[in-house]
């Protein structure tokens, strides 16, 4: 190599170096405008403890969740409790997920990324395809404290992965496009899936649980009427009247039914499941009595309204053959499951004033007719 040869050399290699130095810092301005680098937190200005609201919106759903008297509520479902777990479960993972990757897109583009705000689609009848979730947090004043559209999903290829739905990659991230932020989009390390909008997702799910059942009886228009019920807990279950022999396992699953209810959404419409209902009557050995009425709908699932009735036992009876030595004890864990009852009573009868949809499958061991939960032939 001569020596013109090899200045022509260094030339272009500083040529080639300043460009990669000038593109290094307009990659850095980009951050900076962004606010948001590259492993660094989405949103390290958030602070949990100023969050008072959370708002979730589609281009078809929107929900709200706000705290109030210490209690986060769906305010779309009568200001029902909402799952606290689930709430703060979203909101820390929005603290913690970190960016994976920025760069500007603009509105023209957002679409392709379903980033459009659903304000925005409202006014584009053509842009409903391309619309984000909305996610609206806000302080105890109504200020909103972040206001961002989640996109698009980002997959990951895993050929270990042996399920169907996995064969073009599972959520391993989510484009984000941040208010105030310009047109810059972030990727995210989490999906964010818990963001959704249905309202029914976000109340509490536990339910009244009706446990050591003495006599259950069933009863109302529409339904072949029976009654059940033992002498002891642990004894066998006979119908109470009227020919026949109860069969066992008829018995176990209509009272396991009732005590493993659980509900799919949170009825605010007073007409809802206003036909003729049947009723359910259970009678425990605590003392307590629960009425439980199961209206039809259309669809095949149930509006379930109850209420619970009856104070338990304050004095413990004693065993037979109790020794001496375990009074104390035996005292003591009567005391604890009674306070422990006494709390799950009164959150019971709080929740009795809402009504509940409840799936038709979960409904249908507690429906059945007198012949069917009969020996047959007997």
């Amino acid at each position: 190599m001569n020596r013109k040869q090899f200045l022509w050399l260094m030339l272009v290699v500083l040529l080639l170096g300043g460009v990669s130095i000038a593109l290094f810092w307009q990659d850095i301005t980009l951050y900076r405008d962004s606010g948001a680098k590259i492993g660094a937190r989405l949103m390290p200005e958030l602070k949990i403890s100023d969050v008072a609201k959370l708002r979730l919106q589609d281009a078809d759903k929107e929900v709200t969740l706000a705290l109030k008297d210490k209690v986060w509520r769906v305010e779309q479902r009568g200001g029902y409790p909402a799952d606290f777990a689930e709430i703060s479960g979203l909101i820390l993972k929005l603290l913690d997920v970190k960016v994976v990757q920025t760069e500007p897109v603009g509105a023209s583009l957002h679409p392709r990324l379903n980033l459009l705000a659903p304000d925005k689609a409202a006014n584009d009848k053509g842009a409903k395809e391309g619309t984000g979730t909305l996610m609206e947090l806000s302080d105890a004043s109504g200020k909103v404290l972040v206001s961002l559209v989640l996109g698009k999903v980002s997959l990951k290829k895993d050929p270990m992965n042996p399920l169907p739905n996995a064969k073009d990659g599972v959520p391993a991230g989510r484009h984000v496009l941040v208010a105030g932020r310009g047109d810059s989009v972030a990727v995210v390390s989490d999906p964010l899936e818990k963001a959704v909008t249905a309202p029914g997702a976000w109340v509490a799910k536990d339910f009244f649980k009706a446990d050591r059942i003495r006599t259950l009886q069933l009863a109302g228009e529409g339904a072949s009427s029976w009654k059940i019920a033992r002498d002891e807990e642990w004894g066998q279950w006979k119908f109470a009247a009227g020919g026949g022999q109860l069969h066992p396992s008829a018995a176990v699953t209509a009272t396991n039914a009732l005590g493993s209810l659980a509900f799919s959404d949170v009825v605010i419409d007073d007409k809802a499941g206003a036909g003729k209902a049947a009723v359910l009557t259970a009678e425990t050995f605590d003392n307590l009595t629960y009425t439980v009425k199961l209206a039809p709908l259309a669809n095949g699932d149930f509006v379930l309204r109850y209420t619970v009735a009856g104070t338990p036992p304050k004095t413990r009876k004693p065993e037979a053959k109790e020794k001496p030595e375990d009074v104390a004890k035996l005292d003591k864990d009567f005391a604890d499951n009674l306070q422990r009852l006494e709390a799950r009573v009164m959150l019971e009868q709080a929740r009795s004033q809402w009504a509940y949809v409840v799936p038709g499958k979960m409904a249908a061991p507690l429906l059945m007719k007198r012949e069917q939960m009969a020996v047959p032939g007997r």
